[in-house]
């Protein structure tokens, strides 16, 4: 419309002017965001179909494409978000004019603000004589309304001064200690220290960006300083990785998971993955008793190795038995055999989401009636297990053996009968050959209400390193992994127990050298309080 327009006018042949222009403009606005809400559905759309397959048998080549189409997704709403010239009611995300052709563009939801920010009360008065009459006004009420705002960090450069005195009897010299810094000889503070780490490990932001956020702030650390201080501030937080491994590690079940990362190796060229790459594997292995109510507290292990060879699990869990809940790779099989005595390292516990996955597979891509039937069997299963969650091991397996055991017996006899229907080669004959050769394992969490029906736990472990392969390329060498590996046992332990592990490793980091080794079950994750 233009801004010569008089939108006062009582002409109506200006008034249906203006109208037409609004007309137009609506009908040029909303054309336009209902071609954006079209491409984003689409998107959508292809991004689940692509996180379907990842979740099946994953794929590097379909991760990288997932994080495409995020991007792009999530520039597109960006843009339809500039467009939009509605106000958006953040309570219940409906727009204060409403659009229903464009809802799926705006907030879902209110952004959720923990009690524990700090808020800052602005009173807005209106003085103490009426506008009006010039009376005196008297407090009624008032009406709250809160702004999320942003306190930006900033550096800080702590001076410590040590005063030096002279007696003036004896002429002796005293002068405090110098405090213990977290890396002996450098200038780098336990909170700075805990920031990087975190940003590298959690975050997975390079340290290059680093700093050139930290050169924003004011300091300019070079890239070798970073990784210099990643390094050491890692050697100084050995004794509560270990730890953290021990408590871990001894545990009576584990449920154990792994997945590829690229890594740097200059010594040969490796065919398909490119000049001086190879894939290494990071193992996640997660004790997590509260589903049963146990007393132990939750933790996970990373570790890491330059492939996949069996002999690296079983190297990692040499000092461990009891249950494994863990997927169908042989390199885990020496761990379940029989010994001389009878007995074996450990039970093996199935996982029946693997299971339902590979049945839902079938239902996606031939719309089986049969793998339909296995999916609803197995979610009677799965609506018991939502009952029972987080009651005793005791009460969990009574339940078990009074409702799913009836189950997974009728189940274990359909699974024998369609194999004799169905062809004997096609992925659903697969799917159930897979479930009944390893039968006594999906049979386990019947017998021990301390078993998962799953092992999601372990998978749900895996989720940052998937993650942050989105950020970074590659491990730069198989030191480098393993670095990675431990960094991730601070932090997804931290997280496990319901901790910030940028406040925790901060106050490890100034805590540590001046703490007695024998008290050093105080700072583990589970037993960690902040030093008064």
């Amino acid at each position: 419309m233009s801004e010569g327009v008089d939108i006062f006018s009582d002409d109506p042949a200006v008034l249906k002017a203006m109208i037409a222009a609004l007309q137009a403009e609506n009908a040029r606005m909303s054309a336009t965001l209902q071609a954006h809400e079209q491409l984003v559905q689409a998107l959508r759309l292809r991004i689940a179909r692509l996180q379907k397959q990842a979740f099946g048998k994953s794929s590097e080549k379909i991760e990288r494409e997932i994080a495409q189409l995020e991007l792009a997704l999530e520039d597109l709403l960006v843009a339809a978000a500039e467009q939009r010239n509605e106000p958006v009611d953040e309570d219940d995300g409906e727009p204060l004019a409403a659009d229903p052709g464009t809802a799926e563009l705006r907030p879902r939801r209110r952004p959720r603000v923990s009690p524990a920010t700090l808020r800052e009360r602005r009173e807005l008065d209106p003085g103490a004589c009426c506008p009006d009459c010039g009376g005196d006004l008297r407090v009624v009420g008032e009406d709250v309304s809160e702004l999320l705002d942003m306190v930006a960090a900033q550096m800080k450069v702590i001076q410590i001064a040590r005063l030096k005195k002279s007696c003036r009897r004896c002429e002796k010299m005293v002068q405090p200690a110098a405090p213990s810094r977290p890396i002996p000889g450098s200038m780098a503070g336990p909170g700075l220290l805990a920031h990087v780490l975190v940003s590298k490990f959690d975050d997975h932001l390079p340290l290059y960006r680093l700093n050139e956020i930290y050169a924003r702030m004011g300091a300019d650390v070079p890239d070798s300083t970073l990784l210099d201080w990643c390094g050491r501030a890692m050697k100084v937080l050995a004794p509560i990785i270990d730890r953290i491994e021990a408590e871990v590690m001894a545990a009576p079940i584990l449920h154990a998971d792994d997945t590829p990362i690229r890594v740097l190796d200059r010594s040969r060229r490796d065919r398909g993955l490119g000049k001086g790459v190879k894939q290494g594997r990071i193992w996640a292995y997660v004790s997590d008793q509260r589903p049963w109510a146990g007393t132990a507290p939750p933790g996970v292990v990373y570790r890491f190795s330059p492939d996949r060879k069996g002999e690296h699990p079983r190297q990692h869990l040499q000092g461990s038995g009891g249950i494994l809940q863990a997927d169908a790779y042989a390199g885990f099989g020496q761990l379940y055999e029989r010994r001389a005595d009878g007995s074996r390292q450990f039970r093996e516990a199935a996982c029946w989401a693997h299971l339902r996955r590979d049945f839902h597979d079938v239902w996606e891509t031939t719309k089986s009636e049969i793998a339909r039937e296995a999916l609803d069997r197995i979610g009677k299963l799965y609506d018991v297990e939502r009952v029972i969650a987080g009651q005793s091991a005791e009460m969990r397996k009574a339940a078990r053996q009074r409702h799913s055991k009836p189950m997974v017996d009728t189940f274990k006899a359909w699974a024998e009968a369609q194999l004799l229907r169905i062809p004997g080669k096609g992925n659903l004959a697969k799917a159930f050959r897979y479930g009944l050769s390893r039968w006594p394992s999906f049979e386990l969490f019947l017998e021990d209400g301390r078993t998962g029906i799953d092992n999601n736990p372990a998978e749900r472990a895996m989720r940052p390193i998937g993650i942050g392969r989105k950020n970074w390329l590659f491990a730069g060498s198989d030191r480098g992994g393993e670095t990675l590996a431990r960094a991730m046992t601070l932090i997804e332990t931290a997280k496990m127990n319901g901790l910030d592990p940028q406040a925790w490793l901060a106050d490890l980091l100034e805590r540590i050298h001046d703490h007695k080794i024998n008290r050093l079950g105080e700072l583990l994750p589970w037993n960690w309080a902040p030093d008064a």
